[in-house]
């Protein structure tokens, strides 16, 4: 295997991340090695965390390597998958260094058959240790969120490496300008976020899940950023409105369950978003005003718009270039209002505007910019 690229980013295969979508239209063109998730903070003992910890574990003893790019009908092109062996407590010098050595010789090997230097490309600050140490070409530092306002991350020791690895870069991209504002401008860029416009947009069947009546809906992490005080007052403005929410919980969620009509349906899989945002009557941003919404670009905002779905939203800075598609509101009264009149205002005229919008903003696009990037590394 002759490995062009190595890609240090989140485990592969689950909701995808900004970094995943860009990587998968380079499969077929280049060979890249993914190097599953290296922790950004020390595991707690608590469910989640041993649940995690135990899902590695089990995946690094079953395989560590899957030297084979695979297709999943579903998904579309896969990498080569390499599950690490490392220590997830960045606060640690120990663990890095130990970390640093294990990497180093299950990476090395896998480089042997190599005819040219390989590309190193990492989302994660947490892989600048082995910068350096794998005979790369360049190395790009991909940053597509604030790590010093993250929520579930060990910010002190995670700023450290971030500092240490812009250091060590060829080039860092950045998914804002909000974000490239923290680093060396000379050899930053930014590449904004696409959309799965193929997926998004295309009709598809309504989930057999998803609520009779005017549904207002919500997907993604439902963490300490999203603002459950405006949701469940906003609910209580609309009790014949149900408020559906898909995405994993890492918060505790018992008040918003506590409201009648809202419902938390769980996670679902990237690709059957589109039977939810494109069926439910207004698509909902409520979040608090904090360093990582600030920072934030989150790409579920562009999936909506892709939908058709109106779209209702507190304010923050990644809406730009889209306020004229978007009803903002930072109250309970106001969403509630700004909910009903995008309900009654909707139509298909405005449905398409929506989708023809984004309809050039697609990640296909965003890939062929990379690859002009990546031409020139």
């Amino acid at each position: 295997m002759n490995i062009d690229m190595l890609v240090f980013g989140e485990d592969w295969g689950g909701h995808p991340s900004s970094t995943q979508h860009l990587i998968k239209h380079l499969i077929p063109e280049q060979e890249i090695l993914w190097v599953n998730s290296l922790g950004l903070r020390k595991p707690r003992f608590t469910q989640r965390d041993m649940h995690r910890v135990w899902n590695k574990l089990t995946a690094l003893l079953h395989t560590p390597f899957s030297s084979e790019s695979t297709q999943d009908n579903r998904q579309g092109p896969q990498p080569s998958i390499l599950q690490p062996c490392t220590i997830p407590w960045p606060a640690s010098q120990i663990a890095r260094r130990i970390n640093q050595t294990i990497l180093t010789q299950q990476l090395k090997p896998l480089l042997k058959q190599n005819k040219q230097r390989p590309l190193l490309w990492t989302s994660l600050p947490s892989a600048v240790d082995v910068v350096g140490r794998l005979g790369e070409r360049a190395t790009i530092y991909y940053c597509g969120d604030d790590f010093s306002a993250l929520d579930g991350v060990d910010h002190q020791p995670i700023q450290q490496m971030e500092q240490e690895l812009v250091i060590k870069s060829t080039l860092i991209i950045t998914a804002s300008n909000k974000l490239a504002e923290k680093f060396p401008s000379q050899k930053t860029i930014v590449l904004p976020h696409g959309v799965d416009t193929e997926l998004f947009s295309t009709p598809t069947e309504r989930a057999t899940d998803l609520p009779i009546g005017p549904v207002a809906g919500f997907y993604g992490s439902i963490a300490r950023w999203f603002d459950q005080a405006l949701m469940i007052d906003t609910a209580r403005h609309l009790p014949h409105w149900t408020f559906v929410l898909i995405g994993p919980a890492s918060c505790n969620i018992e008040g918003l369950l506590k409201e009648p009509n809202i419902q938390w349906l769980g996670p679902k899989p990237h690709h059957e978003l589109p039977r939810y945002s494109q069926h439910w009557d207004v698509g909902l941003l409520p979040f608090l005003h904090n360093r990582q919404i600030e920072a934030c670009n989150p790409l579920k905002l562009r999936e909506y718009l892709a939908a058709g779905s109106a779209v209702v939203s507190s304010d923050f800075p990644a809406l730009d270039g889209y306020r004229d598609l978007i009803d903002i509101r930072n109250d309970a009264g106001g969403f509630a209002q700004a909910i009903e009149h995008s309900y009654q205002s909707n139509s298909q005229q405005f449905i398409r505007m929506r989708q023809q919008r984004l309809s050039k903003e697609s990640w296909s696009k965003q890939a062929r910019l990379l690859k002009d990037i990546l031409q020139s590394l």
